[in-house]
């Protein structure tokens, strides 16, 4: 058994990362249920000078990206959605030992799952976290997002550092 999983290039850390992701979809969840609890559509609460918490809804991907599409975005970002995982899972089992690589694919994977949920459950992904400056305003955004960001920044940072060492 210990053969297998060392043949499988961390195998026997794909338990470790699969928690990670899974930890991000249950925070990402438990958010959201709060969100849909506790605000109405189109509801905002200033929480600082420069952070809203809001209810919006995006039948889009980053930045609304094709959320004025017919409805076909749904199930395009869910089967993309699908892919990942598949994809992401099996180079998790490949890498598992490359710490930083595995954090990032793990942060990725939970944030990816995380609004794939919310297309499957209500057709559209909730975003809640604001942030504002002087009249200007980042799109309304998610734990999910954020994992996926934090991730695709520790990606480049992962590469960044082998391009480096090679």
């Amino acid at each position: 058994m210990a053969t297998k999983a060392k043949a499988s290039g961390g195998g026997n850390k794909l338990g470790l990362w699969l928690g990670l992701a899974l930890i991000v979809i249950l925070l990402d969840q438990f958010t959201k249920v709060l969100i849909l609890g506790n605000f109405q559509l189109g509801d905002s609460r200033s929480v600082t000078g420069f952070f809203n918490v809001v209810r919006v809804h995006n039948t889009g991907a980053a930045f609304s990206f094709l959320a004025g599409a017919a409805g076909w975005q749904r199930w395009f970002f869910v089967g993309l959605g699908a892919v990942a995982t598949v994809f992401i899972t099996v180079m998790l089992r490949r890498h598992g030992q490359q710490t930083l690589f595995a954090l990032a694919l793990s942060l990725i994977l939970g944030g990816a799952i995380g609004n794939v949920i919310d297309r499957l459950l209500h057709g559209y992904v909730i975003d809640f976290i604001q942030v504002h400056s002087s009249g200007w305003y980042f799109p309304s955004f998610n734990i999910a997002d954020s994992a996926i960001s934090v991730g695709a920044v520790l990606l480049i940072w992962d590469e960044i550092r082998r391009v480096r060492r090679g």
